[in-house]
């Protein structure tokens, strides 16, 4: 079998396999293939191209791409490319493994969607700082961090989570910031899907599916991730906040996710 994992926006595969790997090991046992892929832009993945390459289909067009030379590369004795497999995405990660599924560019079996950010709207309210960090990085660099820190769009999020906070700052330390600032003007432009009609299609195709929220997280809001639940007519699992502690959130995740794929 193949786990598929799916970072967030400006994050790398590092962050869904420390996260995850630990959890799927556990269940899969040693012959699970757990597939990590770089999106554009992102950790490895060091090509950054136009605005259009950066549309939704193309990404999980690329992801697949990724996937299916994984397998290849694992050979038959770790990994059946035509067999069902598992993918687990955070945030943009849930939104490309969402349209992997609903475009059946891969033989998803199993779907877990972990603080979903995006909908069927572009550019939510909850993601236009990305843009404003981005202009701010083509144009000042990372030095332009103290230009974010004053711009009303930091405050709001800083005063509802600090967490969040330091999560948007991070864009500006992340690797090759400058040079990738294209990533976030243009993902947060997506839709995750173009109704929550095409969202309950997912269950009808016998996909089985997880969605994972936490309150008190302005990029990622709780009454999103239960609209996707709804929606999948999916169970829904709430976090502990992070600001109430990462460690709980994080042990958390993975016992209610342990506890879904062992179900």
């Amino acid at each position: 079998m193949t786990t598929v994992l799916l970072h967030g926006l400006g994050a790398d595969r590092r962050q869904p396999l420390e996260l995850f790997t630990p959890v799927v090991n556990a269940v899969g046992g040693p012959g699970e293939l757990v597939v990590a892929p770089d999106v554009r832009a992102h950790g490895g993945y060091l090509t950054v191209g136009e605005p259009t390459d950066f549309e939704i289909d193309r990404l999980t067009a690329e992801v697949a791409d990724a996937v299916r030379l994984a397998q290849a590369e694992a050979g038959d004795e770790r990994a059946d490319a035509a067999a069902p497999l598992t993918v687990i995405g955070i945030s943009m990660g849930a939104a490309l493994a969402l349209r992997l599924a609903l475009d059946e560019q891969l033989p998803i079996a199993r779907a877990v969607f972990v603080r979903p950010s995006f909908s069927d709207e572009p550019l939510p309210a909850h993601l236009r700082a990305f843009p404003v960090i981005g202009q701010i990085l083509a144009d000042a660099g990372a030095s332009g961090v103290g230009e974010f820190r004053e711009r009303a769009i930091f405050k709001q999020v800083a005063a509802v989570s600090p967490a969040g906070a330091r999560g948007l700052l991070a864009q500006f330390t992340a690797p090759d910031a400058a040079r990738r600032a294209m990533r976030l003007v243009e993902i947060p432009r997506n839709r995750a899907f173009a109704s929550e009609a095409e969202l309950a299609g997912l269950a009808s195709r016998g996909i089985r599916s997880l969605v994972i929220g936490a309150p008190r997280d302005p990029v990622h809001p709780l009454a999103l991730a239960e609209r996707w639940a709804g929606a999948l007519a999916a169970p829904l699992e709430v976090l502990p906040a992070r600001d109430d502690g990462q460690a709980v959130q994080t042990a958390r995740l993975r016992e209610c996710l342990a506890r879904w794929l062992q179900s």
